[in-house]
Protein backbone atom coordinates (compact mmCIF):
# COMPACT_ATOMS: atom_id res chain seq x y z
CA UNK A 1 0.00 0.00 0.00
CA UNK A 2 1.34 3.37 -1.00
CA UNK A 3 0.14 6.80 0.08
CA UNK A 4 1.15 10.30 -0.86
CA UNK A 5 0.64 13.30 1.37
CA UNK A 6 0.85 16.79 -0.04
CA UNK A 7 1.30 19.80 2.15
CA UNK A 8 0.17 23.17 0.81
CA UNK A 9 2.38 25.53 2.80
CA UNK A 10 1.34 28.66 0.88
CA UNK A 11 -2.32 27.85 1.36
CA UNK A 12 -1.83 27.36 5.09
CA UNK A 13 0.06 30.64 5.44
CA UNK A 14 -2.66 32.48 3.52
CA UNK A 15 -5.37 30.88 5.65
CA UNK A 16 -3.63 31.91 8.89
CA UNK A 17 -3.08 35.46 7.57
CA UNK A 18 -6.78 35.75 6.69
CA UNK A 19 -7.78 34.45 10.14
CA UNK A 20 -5.36 36.93 11.76
CA UNK A 21 -6.88 39.88 9.88
CA UNK A 22 -10.38 38.80 10.90
CA UNK A 23 -9.26 38.47 14.51
CA UNK A 24 -7.69 41.94 14.44
CA UNK A 25 -10.93 43.43 13.11
CA UNK A 26 -12.93 41.81 15.90
CA UNK A 27 -10.33 42.72 18.52
CA UNK A 28 -10.25 46.36 17.39
CA UNK A 29 -14.03 46.55 17.45
CA UNK A 30 -14.12 45.03 20.94
CA UNK A 31 -11.52 47.42 22.40
CA UNK A 32 -13.36 50.33 20.76
CA UNK A 33 -16.62 49.21 22.36
CA UNK A 34 -15.00 48.94 25.80
CA UNK A 35 -13.51 52.44 25.42
CA UNK A 36 -16.80 53.94 24.22
CA UNK A 37 -18.63 52.53 27.23
CA UNK A 38 -16.17 54.28 29.55
CA UNK A 39 -16.86 57.74 28.11
CA UNK A 40 -19.82 59.49 29.67
CA UNK A 41 -21.59 62.46 28.12
CA UNK A 42 -21.65 65.23 30.71
CA UNK A 43 -21.13 68.99 30.78
CA UNK A 44 -18.80 68.61 33.79
CA UNK A 45 -15.21 67.39 33.51
CA UNK A 46 -14.38 63.97 34.89
CA UNK A 47 -12.29 63.47 38.00
CA UNK A 48 -8.54 63.10 37.44
CA UNK A 49 -7.67 59.44 36.93
CA UNK A 50 -11.12 58.66 35.48
CA UNK A 51 -11.91 58.45 31.74
CA UNK A 52 -12.71 61.85 30.22
CA UNK A 53 -16.26 63.07 29.80
CA UNK A 54 -17.56 64.23 26.44
CA UNK A 55 -19.80 67.28 26.38
CA UNK A 56 -21.50 66.59 23.05
CA UNK A 57 -20.58 62.94 22.53
CA UNK A 58 -17.86 63.64 19.95
CA UNK A 59 -15.23 61.68 21.87
CA UNK A 60 -17.48 58.66 22.18
CA UNK A 61 -18.31 58.70 18.46
CA UNK A 62 -14.72 59.57 17.53
CA UNK A 63 -13.13 56.39 18.88
CA UNK A 64 -12.21 54.43 15.76
CA UNK A 65 -10.24 51.33 14.82
CA UNK A 66 -8.47 50.16 11.71
CA UNK A 67 -6.33 47.21 10.69
CA UNK A 68 -2.98 48.23 9.21
CA UNK A 69 -2.38 47.45 5.52
CA UNK A 70 0.10 44.70 6.32
CA UNK A 71 -2.61 42.95 8.35
CA UNK A 72 -0.34 42.49 11.36
CA UNK A 73 -1.60 45.20 13.71
CA UNK A 74 -4.69 47.19 14.59
CA UNK A 75 -4.89 50.80 15.72
CA UNK A 76 -7.65 51.84 18.14
CA UNK A 77 -8.19 55.34 19.48
CA UNK A 78 -9.82 58.73 19.07
CA UNK A 79 -9.71 60.06 15.52
CA UNK A 80 -7.87 63.35 15.05
CA UNK A 81 -10.77 64.77 13.00
CA UNK A 82 -13.10 64.41 15.97
CA UNK A 83 -11.01 65.42 18.98
CA UNK A 84 -7.78 66.85 17.58
CA UNK A 85 -4.78 66.97 19.90
CA UNK A 86 -6.79 67.36 23.10
CA UNK A 87 -7.07 63.63 23.77
CA UNK A 88 -3.31 63.30 24.15
CA UNK A 89 -3.43 65.82 27.01
CA UNK A 90 -6.21 63.82 28.65
CA UNK A 91 -4.66 60.38 28.18
CA UNK A 92 -1.17 61.22 29.45
CA UNK A 93 -1.72 64.51 31.25
CA UNK A 94 -0.17 67.68 29.91
CA UNK A 95 -0.78 71.05 28.33
CA UNK A 96 -3.36 71.85 25.68
CA UNK A 97 -4.27 75.41 24.66
CA UNK A 98 -2.25 76.90 27.53
CA UNK A 99 -4.18 74.84 30.08
CA UNK A 100 -2.78 71.98 32.16
CA UNK A 101 -4.81 68.76 32.10
CA UNK A 102 -4.48 65.96 34.67
CA UNK A 103 -4.21 62.36 33.50
CA UNK A 104 -7.57 60.95 32.43
CA UNK A 105 -6.52 57.71 30.74
CA UNK A 106 -8.98 55.98 28.46
CA UNK A 107 -7.31 53.76 25.88
CA UNK A 108 -4.69 52.16 28.15
CA UNK A 109 -7.24 50.96 30.72
CA UNK A 110 -9.61 49.87 27.93
CA UNK A 111 -6.92 47.64 26.41
CA UNK A 112 -6.01 46.26 29.84
CA UNK A 113 -9.66 45.43 30.54
CA UNK A 114 -10.04 43.81 27.11
CA UNK A 115 -6.88 41.64 27.29
CA UNK A 116 -8.42 38.50 28.86
CA UNK A 117 -11.26 38.50 26.34
CA UNK A 118 -8.88 39.07 23.43
CA UNK A 119 -6.86 36.02 24.43
CA UNK A 120 -10.03 33.90 24.33
CA UNK A 121 -10.99 35.39 20.96
CA UNK A 122 -7.56 34.56 19.51
CA UNK A 123 -7.79 31.03 20.86
CA UNK A 124 -10.77 30.35 18.59
CA UNK A 125 -9.51 32.34 15.58
CA UNK A 126 -7.36 29.67 13.93
CA UNK A 127 -8.96 26.23 13.89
Amino acid sequence: MKSVVEFDEDGLVAWIARASREFLKRAGAYVRTVARRKVLTSPKPSQPGQPPHSRRGLLKRGILFGVERDGKSVLVGPGFRFVGESMSAHEFGGKYRKERYPKRPLMGPSLKESAPRLAKMWDGAVK
